[in-house]
């Protein structure tokens, strides 16, 4: 998570991504452990209410880690609310705290209009209440909206992509905006199994016209992306196998050109940090104190 100056450096790090029901339910002891093992902070799905009151208990029990909305969704969180909470949390954890926004999917909202210039005007009201373009960030697929978050915010938040989409992002929005994507994570060596689990979470995903749009520009057939999904897709969608091959195509985001990368580890919550912790030493995370904040 950055600021300009530090999204300018290309410092690479990792977060991780969950909801912010799951990440509310660890308590202070996982929070720090997290913390502990180097992990720069915590990318929050949901998409969370407007006021975000999960999000100081987790700054409060903690030194470094940071906190990012990933994303709260412009149809059913008021802009001006939202950016009420963005004040409460920078004003007590200066630098701490990234909103991060989105247009979710025009399957899932009944009120969906143009999201580019829904966006906008979101973005516009934001400005209006003194959000910080550095402290706010897009999820962003498609070329239009990555251009938008290099643009009027800190960078972009892709989801269920490729080490290419970002290669392609990071040609698209130039070598300064941010460039967090997120890659789920599958702890197993079992390639079946891997496989299975990874199209019991992709199977929400498959019919989303948004989601469909980016893998078939990433060369993607229909029939890779119809139900349940070509092991084709599962494998480029979903990291598996040893904690030594699951860090190196994590970091194939890395050397794609991203600032960091937001790692899902598809686990029920007990699972988290036992696997974030065998995940450290293959990442090559550093302690808290030496870890640069991106």
């Amino acid at each position: 998570m950055s600021d300009t100056a530090e999204t300018k450096n290309h410092q690479a790090g990792y977060g991780v991504f969950g909801s912010y029901e799951m990440f509310r339910d660890l308590g202070p002891q996982k929070w720090r452990e997290i913390e502990a093992l180097g992990y720069i902070g915590l990318w929050a799905g949901g998409p969370p209410p407007a006021d975000l009151s999960w999000v100081d208990p987790i700054l409060a029990a903690t030194d470094t880690l940071h906190v990012g909305t990933g994303i709260v969704n412009i149809w059913t969180a008021d802009a001006t609310e939202v950016a009420r909470s963005y004040h409460r949390i920078a004003d007590a954890y200066p630098g701490r705290f990234v909103l991060g926004i989105g247009a979710g999917h025009p399957e899932a909202i009944s009120a969906y209009r143009k999201p580019y210039d829904a966006l906008n005007d979101y973005l516009d009201e934001l400005d209006r209440q003194g959000v910080p373009r550095e402290r706010r960030v897009l999820a962003a697929l498609g070329p239009r909206v990555l251009k938008l978050s290099a643009d009027r915010t800190g960078g972009a938040l892709p989801y269920l992509t490729t080490p290419q989409h970002t290669a392609d992002a990071r040609e698209l929005i130039g070598p300064d905006a941010g460039l967090a994507p997120e890659h789920k994570v599958i702890m197993t060596t079992d390639v079946e199994q891997a496989r299975a689990l990874g199209r019991d979470a992709l199977a929400v995903y498959l019919p989303l016209a948004n989601y469909r749009a980016t893998w078939t520009r990433l060369g993607f057939t229909e029939a890779d992306m119809d139900a349940p999904g070509s092991d084709a897709l599962v494998d480029a969608m979903i990291a598996y196998g040893t904690t030594e091959q699951i860090a190196a195509r994590l970091n194939e985001h890395i050397t794609a050109g991203a600032n960091h990368v937001a790692i899902q580890v598809l686990t029920e919550p007990e699972g988290l940090v036992p696997a974030l912790t065998a995940l450290a030493g293959p990442l090559g995370l550093t302690t808290p104190a030496d870890t640069p904040t991106v």
